[in-house]
């Protein structure tokens, strides 16, 4: 059973789903999970199978586009900026926070790679969030930062910077792909690791691309990526519970890595599930790996919300 909300966000708007178990009692309050979603991704792909599978279960999930992307609000498009897509978090609890049918001492989050970084960011100083579940989480920063070779980080913030400089003269906008458009193009651009290759298969094709999923990324983006941390001041700072889950397969992505330093600077780690024989991408549909890793935190929401 599914609710579309409009979530105020300042002079902006949230598009929400709310995810609610069937035959779901009305009269009494519940807990709910917020879903904090991949980077380039909308409401209705990553983030809808994992709310769906937590309503399936009895708890409530609410998904929704982050400012300036999918159908909420925002100008200019596409811009993926990771302090705003906290406090985009923080909005939607405002809101949900009033509805009657929502108990506002029992909100938890659960991101999802580079909404997982996002999740433990904005838990971290956010504590009306009591909860806070991660799968295949990203530290955003970590990964942009890593992949600025060949001459660095801070070159790279040169060249951003320059580019920027440029646009502005030339009044235009310029934004990059997250990924090839088409397996083809991939193909095409030499790409062969098992890790972009299944980001293309889940993204780029029928199996879970969306309409609103632009695949496009301002590129003024990058600069604020280039300088973010998600993990900072998680100690001392994220002492809700913590569960966190991981691809047992590494590669590319960075997540087992960025799963395993979330799991041993947090003050209060709970639970580890390391997810044998599955990679990144694969967490996000095939239910084999989906329903290991909802089962789990089923259990893990129960027992501290």
């Amino acid at each position: 059973m599914i609710e579309h909300l409009s979530i105020p966000r300042g002079t902006l708007t949230l598009a929400a789903d709310l995810h609610l178990p069937d035959n779901v009692d009305r009269t009494q309050p519940h807990p709910l999970i917020v879903l904090s979603t991949p980077g380039s991704s909308v409401k209705e792909q990553i983030g809808a199978n994992y709310a769906v599978a937590l309503a399936r279960r009895g708890i409530a999930a609410i998904t929704f586009d982050p400012a300036y992307q999918g159908q909420s609000s925002g100008e200019p498009r596409d811009l993926e900026d990771p302090y705003r897509r906290g406090e985009d978090i923080s909005y939607v609890i405002d809101e949900v926070t009033t509805l009657d049918m929502i108990d506002a001492e029992r909100i938890g989050t659960l991101g999802i790679c580079a909404g997982g970084g996002y999740a433990v960011h904005t838990a971290r100083t956010d504590h009306r969030i009591k909860a806070v579940g991660t799968v295949v989480a990203s530290n955003i920063g970590a990964a942009w930062r890593a992949g600025s070779a060949p001459n660095g980080p801070a070159a790279a913030l040169d060249e951003l910077a320059a580019a920027r400089s440029a646009h502005v003269a030339a009044g235009t906008v310029e934004r990059a792909n997250w990924l090839p458009d088409t397996p083809e193009d991939a193909v095409a651009l030499g790409i062969t690791d098992i890790d972009s290759t299944q980001a293309i298969a889940f993204y780029r094709t029928p199996r879970g691309s969306h309409e609103r999923s632009t695949n496009r990324r301002l590129s003024r983006s990058d600069s604020l990526l280039m300088g973010y941390d998600a993990f900072h001041l998680v100690d001392p700072l994220l002492t809700q519970p913590l569960q966190v889950i991981i691809a047992g397969r590494k590669g590319n992505t960075g997540q087992y890595e960025a799963g395993m330093a979330l799991w041993e600077m947090a003050p209060n780690p709970v639970d580890l599930l390391i997810v044998d024989g599955a990679g990144h991408y694969e967490m996000y549909d095939e239910a084999e790996y989906v329903d290991q890793a909802v089962d789990r935190l089923s259990t893990f929401y129960n027992q501290n919300l």
